[in-house]
């Protein structure tokens, strides 16, 4: 299992929807995410894009140097970048890095925003240039590392490269790995045919058995092999009673006015994946748990004024990762997570959910993070000394 955080360079809060509880978001502030993130063992951090976002790559060179051994999932989108570009970008910062570049392959599903950045493309037209665009950044990079490889030529519907050559490769072999989300068909025959690991949004068990199931079986005709993972908030407090009304005071500033702008916004996109987001709440008339826990655990209420990403794992440290461990029993090793403010619950998360996940589990994450497991010496203060004579013990996993 591979738990992985998230930078929030489109904005951090303690409330949704209001600048009551927001904090200013600049490169200390993400730096001090990421450098959490790292101390506590996450695998990586995924980092957003779009009009709303700060640019990505900027990002996450940014922040190489203040971390240690975090690996970033930084987003390419076709159309924006040309993938011989992208290939050079990619190389330079996995061998910068040391080999800790992740690629998110993003497709895009507001048509306003992807034309005011100059993309023109419908739905269908964009997965073929998805399909064109990393097909080839895939074969420039693999042939970079035979330097008597040929220069690639390909000539698609919507890309085309003659003589395309990549002088210097990345340290990860063929390429970075390739992470890709999407709930269209179009976007589960790309899944099949060309990336490495499937990202699906949080939703309910049954649902992502099915996503699983399709794209697995798709990529069999392929005799391919697809990794899969899910993108969730997380909302983990002590109690199951605490983490509700943490999730209550979440978005306990929200009127219907911006829950009505918001779920107009989302309606207006051709994105299959954002329409599943948005049924899952019904359109945010009703705020009450009853109505947004649409499974077990799982909390529609982040998705009534967020884009994208909508649901949350609400509940006890146990409870969460008992849902965890339910997404993991469907195939899925990959949990790309974060909460508000992104800075204390990444904290909070590790503190109170990794000593409960499997072993193996907690063996990655100690080792990633150079801590002790439970029963290891620790070579330094752990908690505060007891009177100034003892020492409090490591907690043993449950």
């Amino acid at each position: 299992m591979k738990v992985f955080w998230f930078i929030p360079t489109h904005g951090d809060s303690r409330y949704l929807g209001t600048g009551e509880g927001a904090r200013q978001v600049d490169h200390a502030y993400l730096t001090q995410v990421a450098q959490a993130a790292d101390r506590l063992g996450y695998e990586g951090v995924l980092i957003p894009t779009g009009r709303s976002c700060e640019d990505p790559w900027v990002v996450a060179a940014s922040l190489l140097p203040v971390t240690q051994r975090l690996k970033f999932l930084v987003a390419v989108r076709p159309g924006l970048h040309q993938p011989a570009l992208a290939a050079r970008m990619a190389a330079t910062f996995d061998r910068l890095s040391g080999g800790r570049l992740l690629v998110n392959l993003v497709t895009g599903g507001d048509q306003a925003e992807l034309e005011g950045d100059g993309v023109f493309l419908d739905h269908a037209a964009r997965y073929e240039q998805s399909a064109e665009f990393i097909r080839i950044w895939r074969e420039i990079i693999a042939r970079s590392h035979d330097t008597q490889a040929q220069a690639f030529d390909y000539e698609g519907k919507h890309l085309s490269v003659k003589g395309a050559k990549l002088l210097f490769p990345p340290l990860q072999q063929p390429y970075p790995p390739i992470y890709f989300g999407g709930s269209s068909e179009a976007a589960h025959d790309l899944a099949a045919e060309q990336v490495d690991t499937y990202l699906t949004w949080g939703e309910p068990p049954a649902e992502v058995a099915k996503k699983v199931a399709d794209v697995k079986a798709r990529a069999s005709k392929r005799n391919r092999t697809v990794k899969f993972g899910i993108r969730l908030h997380v909302i983990v407090r002590e109690t199951e009673a605490a983490a509700w009304a943490a999730a209550d005071d979440l978005i306990s500033r929200l009127d219907d006015g911006i829950v009505a702008k918001a779920q107009a916004a989302f309606a207006k996109m051709d994105s299959e994946g954002q329409r599943r987001m948005a049924a899952l709440h019904q359109g945010g008339k009703k705020r009450d748990r009853a109505s947004l826990e649409i499974s077990p655990n799982l909390w529609a209420g982040v998705g009534l004024v967020r884009g994208g990403a909508g649901t949350a794992l609400v509940g006890s440290p146990q409870q969460v990762a008992a849902r965890i461990e339910e997404y993991a029993a469907l195939g899925l090793d990959t949990f790309v997570l974060s909460g508000y403010p992104h800075l204390e619950e990444a904290y909070r998360f590790a503190e109170l959910v990794f000593p409960l996940l499997s072993l193996d589990t907690q063996r990655r994450l100690g080792e990633a993070a150079n801590q002790p497991l439970p029963g290891q010496k620790l070579s330094g203060p752990f908690g505060e000394v007891v009177a100034n004579i003892d020492a409090p013990a490591r907690v043993a996993a449950q």
